[in-house]
């Protein structure tokens, strides 16, 4: 083009020759560069699985609404990676075993409640059923903060009702106000019977609440089915549950609301729209229900799961999502101004160490600095063969030069500052001042929850950045907070499934269990046990957990692997029952595909008899920790249930705000903490049976470290 210029005519050729001089970088701004230096190899590039609940988080925050529902969406290619599991085997199964049967398929025929006539209908039709699915429809993903929209409702297959309250656009038809569908449907709707049933009710149960429609009798929840018939499947949603259980394709919210910036509020919907998009999700919820339940209840185990754990957390989870947490903005935002000044010092004394100025947050600058320049000696290398700089790596080689540590420190202040001093002020509600952060069920395959904005379940708990955090969720005047934590409950676990003797007798004594192992193992008393021997214990009574072995040992005790290899054998003399547990549990698990927890909830392991080491070896590493980490997850739903029935009513005393891991948090008033601590400590610890005790430690104070 360039060397043609000349010959092109008319207005093309005057504005080709006006911009001969920046062609040559348009070229190169467009032109795919394809010798950058990656700290990453091509498996680390492949398309992977995607991490869903980080996604949520991010997707949630920004509001990117389409993203959100393409990710809860699914697809084809989801299912095929999902591998082993019920959803796999129905998949591969097809209409041999899968076709629903003729009520379940096909489209259903829906009406819109305008009018007085068509209310008490409705109403008349909810009254008669045994079950009524529901869904709301709103203008916001936060439940806290949605208005209400409308409504829908279905009793039958292939039916169902759709009753707007809010809808806008100019020329909307008159719809029913909310004080009528209060009055009429109200009772109803807050009645234990008929039972209730919907699809993420947790969010329905939000949003009705907030609107004066209390919702009683909730028995049913069609996601929680999905979730518990198969906790390793990608998602939950209601578009992938019914193309695969229905072999039925949903509209999509984008069919009606449009994508991108184009979209609109549901509230700006045509109601000839509305109605079939809103009244199909509560029928594609009874049919769903319909096709998932029989399969739970052909499973005693899974049944009592869902029936006694999952769905009645459900409104648990709602009440202390609605209570929220007080924080100090004003104190989180000195936290941010510290830690930006601690940053700026780290990076001055970075460049002081390399000799000269470079970018902390840029790996090739990073590798060239420790490697080439100051020639330090790389521990871990990327697939690609360079040297790592991930975190686990400069750890390796912190002791070789001071940089690798501050690289570190910097790290962690970074993380910490974007992720909750700076952001956390603003997921304040306006209208509570609280934070509230939401909690999901159906996420972790192995039934622990997970929560978003924001989550709180990776705050640090040993650092001093993450205690300072943590110093900003703060009780209300005249209240405290107050937490109780499980004390090595997965520890405990593991003697109890284990049956092994030795765990069993130093955890029923009271003794220190890592002190007691490292006694074991030693041929020692427990008075005789050095600090370094009960550290050695404990990265190994820990690491066995998670399945660590020799090698994972030697780099968390900077031993060689055969002296690591020597003190596992040790262990293993000494706990036979360990070995025995973990041997029969990694031979379950490839025999059935899954594993199970105290109370009957499946785990399933999709790679457990891959081809590929790597990936079997992993999934038997989780065949053995799974069943520990969901019975653990277990315990404490049956403790949060227990705790929820007790506390009913006694808002004005003591609320219950947040699940992290093993601790439960509450804000309790100071005239009352005596009284309910003690409560709290006697019921925790009493939610399981197990052949040892489940020790819990509280704690309170001004703020959450203080309490922990």
């Amino acid at each position: 083009m360039i060397a043609n210029a000349e010959q092109v005519s008319g207005k093309i050729g005057e504005n080709l020759r006006a911009a001969l001089d920046t062609l040559p970088l348009s070229r190169d701004l467009v032109t795919i560069k394809t010798d950058c230096e990656l700290p990453l190899g091509l498996d680390q590039l492949r398309l992977q699985a995607p991490d869903t609940e980080a996604l949520i988080e991010f997707y949630r925050h920004y509001e990117f609404r389409q993203a959100l529902r393409e990710l809860e969406g699914g697809g084809e290619e989801q299912e095929r990676a999902q591998g082993a599991g019920p959803r796999a085997q129905v998949a591969e199964q097809g209409a041999a075993g899968t076709t629903p049967p003729e009520d379940l398929q096909g489209p259903g025929e829906y009406a819109a409640v305008l009018t007085e006539e068509d209310l008490e209908g409705l109403r008349a039709a909810l009254a008669d059923a045994e079950l009524i699915a529901f869904d709301s429809e709103t203008d916001s993903l936060d439940p806290l903060r949605a208005n209400l929209v409308g409504l829908s409702f279905a009793v039958k297959p292939k039916q169902g009702w759709y009753l707007p309250i809010a809808h806008r656009y100019p020329g909307v038809p008159d719809q029913l106000s909310l004080a009528r569908v209060q009055a009429v449907l109200g009772p109803l709707l807050a009645a234990e019977q008929p039972r209730k049933l919907a699809q993420h009710g947790k969010y329905d149960l939000h949003v009705l609440a907030r609107h004066g429609l209390p919702v009683g009798g909730y028995r049913e929840d069609s996601m929680l089915e999905s979730y518990v018939f198969d906790s390793a499947a990608l998602n939950h949603n209601m578009d992938a549950m019914a193309k695969l259980y229905l072999g039925y394709e949903t509209i999509k919210y984008e069919d009606v609301a449009g994508k991108g910036k184009k979209q609109i509020s549901f509230a700006d919907v045509m109601l000839e729209q509305a109605v079939a998009y809103a009244a199909e999700d509560a029928d594609i919820t009874l049919r769903l229900h319909r096709a998932l339940r029989p399969r739970i209840a052909a499973i005693p185990e899974l049944e009592k799961v869902y029936t006694e754990i999952e769905v009645p957390l459900v409104p648990v989870l709602r009440q202390m999502e609605a209570n929220g947490i007080l924080v100090d903005a004003g104190r989180l935002g000195e936290l941010s101004r510290q830690m930006g000044r601690e940053m700026t010092e780290l990076v001055k004394q970075a460049h002081a160490e390399a000799g000269r100025v470079f970018n902390l947050d840029s790996p090739s600058q990073l590798i060239k600095i420790l490697f080439e320049e100051l020639g330090l000696k790389a521990k871990q290398k990327t697939p690609s063969g360079k040297p790592s700089t991930n975190e686990d790596a400069l750890e390796e080689i912190a002791d070789q030069h001071p940089l690798p540590r501050i690289i570190l420190d910097y790290r962690t202040l970074a993380k910490l500052k974007s992720t909750y001093s700076d952001k956390l002020p603003e997921q304040i509600n306006p209208d509570t001042g609280r934070i509230h952060t939401s909690y999901h069920q159906a996420v972790a395959n192995t039934g622990r929850l997970s929560s978003s904005d924001p989550n709180l379940q990776n705050i640090p708990i040993r650092t001093e950045q993450g205690r300072k955090i943590r110093q900003a969720f703060i009780a209300p005047d005249g209240w405290t907070v107050l937490s109780a934590d499980y004390s090595q409950i997965e520890l405990r676990i593991m003697a109890h499934l284990s049956g092994d003797e030795g765990m069993l007798r130093a955890f029923r004594n009271g003794l220190d269990i890592h002190r007691a192992t490292a006694a074991e193992v030693a041929g020692k008393s427990v008075e005789e046990v050095s600090s370094e021997e009960r550290r050695s214990a404990k990265a190994v009574n820990f690491g066995l957990i998670y399945g660590m072995g020799a090698h994972g040992l030697a780099r968390n005790l900077g031993i060689n692997r055969k002296e690591a290899a020597a003190y596992i054998e040790t262990y293993f003399a000494r706990y036979p029952g360990i070995r025995r547990y973990m041997e029969q549990t990694k031979l379950a698990a490839r025999e059935q595909g899954f594993v199970e927890t105290l109370f009957g909830r499946r785990l399933y392991m999709k790679e457990i008899n891959s081809p590929r080491w790597g990936l079997r070896a992993g999934a038997e590493r989780a065949a053995i920790n799974a069943p520990m980490q969901g019975t653990a997850a277990d315990i404490i739903k049956l403790a949060m249930l227990d705790l929820h029935r007790w506390l009913s009513g006694k808002d004005d005393e003591i609320r219950m705000l947040l699940q992290v891991h093993d601790e439960l948090v509450f804000e309790v008033r100071e005239d009352c903490l005596a009284r309910y601590q003690s409560e709290i400590v006697e019921r925790m610890s009493a939610a399981a049976k197990l052949d040892v005790p489940l020790l819990v430690e509280a704690g309170s104070g001004a703020n959450w470290d203080a309490a922990h």
